[in-house]
């Protein structure tokens, strides 16, 4: 609960001053911007959090009425503190590649924080071990991004660049406050309408399937943006590029979507306990969604990576107001965790529809392109759905053994289809090894 109302402030956080420093070009960009940024946002950032802890807890607090929720707002907010510290250095880090060290200071920071937190939960600490794991992250990452860059700011702030960066981040901003409003309103109503116990459950769902999904594409996100923003006068490399993203991304994700379709039931009843058992329909459901959602993936990252944050702005502000949330308010007042996950899918399929839309307007990417990059993890998944419910619900097999056969025969389709060009990328980067960026 505390979640839902520190993300929609953590959008406000950074000012899109990231993406706008990313993005540029190196000839467009000089110290001043970097400076600029970095004081503007712990500047920004303080404010911020007096407002998380004089006006959001006690709100947060009196909307689900929920008391202790005006004593973890305030600490879990330490974070929006800590965010903007961090801010230039990962730019800077992603603006040359060297996602190594990205990849080597987010790891680090996670696993660390993530241990100490499960030795708080085993110790008693309840709820605050999670707020702290929240904190932790940020604060561990700090000396070590601070080592990875050896930048340090200067005292100094242009007006002329933060207009620069300023009016590239506000719509940047915008874009990430209407994915919020997309990604936070069913858990904001389904926390308010129905109960604790029943956003437990729908999260669980969340967590198995459209979090893992932007988990892992969140990787790809970071290394595709710089790419996207160096090459965003090449429309052909730009297209090839991103059907390679969707087609790998997909490859990966779909295979364990399709298990979480068919064996749903038995994996939450033996891995989570009856307890959970309000979990079932909506994992089916999400896990149904994430298939959808992966046809046009990252396609907003292609948008901003060209520099039309604008029309980013603008498409996801409408798909909001006018259809995500329309949608996910009839869902849940109506028809509970179900409704939420029904709408849910039927926001994922509209957003492959007016992706392929613009898609096809920027780079000339067409519905032909989509299923040529697509089939095969396509015909994996229906050759494995189909065997997952003959095997499970048929023969009644074991649900590991089914779950097991279900991935092997995935990846037999893949590698029958696909097999020498898996081999030939897995050559490209271990060739690729021997570059090194600074």
């Amino acid at each position: 609960m505390a979640l839902v109302f520190t993300s929609f402030i953590e959008v406000f956080n950074d000012l899109g001053f990231g993406a706008a420093l990313v993005q540029k070009k190196d000839s467009k960009l000089s110290p001043e911007h970097f400076d600029t940024a970095f004081w503007t946002g712990v500047g920004w950032s303080f404010i911020m959090y007096l407002f998380m802890v004089f006006v959001v807890s006690p709100f947060a607090a009196d909307f689900y009425e929920e008391p202790v929720l005006e004593k973890i707002i305030p600490v879990l907010s330490l974070g929006i503190l800590s965010s903007p510290i961090n801010l230039v250095h990962k730019s800077i880090l992603l603006k040359s590649l060297n996602f190594k060290k990205i990849a080597f200071i987010e790891n680090a920071s996670s696993i660390t924080s993530g241990v100490l937190s499960l030795i708080l939960a085993f110790s008693g600490a309840g709820v605050w071990s999670l707020v702290f794991n929240s904190l932790a992250t940020f604060i561990i990452a700090i000396p070590l991004y601070f080592k990875a860059t050896n930048w340090f700011p200067k005292i100094r702030w242009s007006e002329k660049a933060f207009k620069d960066i300023f009016g590239f981040g506000i719509y940047t901003t915008g874009t990430n406050l209407s994915n919020n409003l997309i990604n936070k309103a069913d858990y904001l109503l389904i926390g308010k309408v129905l109960s604790a116990s029943s956003l437990g459950a729908y999260t669980l769902a969340f967590v198995l399937t459209d979090t893992f999904r932007s988990q892992l594409m969140s990787v790809m996100n970071k290394v595709m943006y710089p790419i996207y923003g160096k090459a965003q006068d090449d429309k052909d490399s730009i297209k090839r590029y991103y059907l390679n993203v969707v087609k790998y991304n997909s490859l990966i994700i779909n295979p364990i979507m399709a298990v979480l379709f068919v064996l749903a039931s038995p994996i939450i009843i033996n891995l989570f306990g009856e307890k959970w058992i309000e979990t079932i329909i909506p994992l089916k459901i999400i896990s149904l969604s994430v298939i959808f959602h992966m046809m046009v993936n990252s396609n907003t990252v292609l948008i901003r990576g060209m520099g039309k944050v604008k029309l980013e702005f603008m498409i996801q502000f409408l798909k909001s107001v006018f259809i995500f949330l329309p949608a996910i308010a009839f869902g849940v007042f109506y028809y509970g965790l179900i409704g939420a996950a029904y709408a849910i899918l039927f926001n994922k399929i509209m957003s492959v529809l007016i992706a392929q839309i613009y898609l096809k307007k920027l780079v000339g990417i067409d519905y032909k392109d989509l299923f040529e990059s697509l089939k095969v993890t396509l015909a994996g998944i229906i050759v494995s759905i189909g065997l997952g419910l003959f095997l499970f619900q048929v023969l009644g097999l074991s649900f590991i053994f089914c779950g097991i056969f279900m991935l092997a025969s995935y990846a037999g389709i893949v590698w029958l289809f696909i097999g020498n060009e898996l081999k030939n990328q897995y050559k490209e980067i271990r060739l690729s090894k021997s570059v090194s960026y600074k």
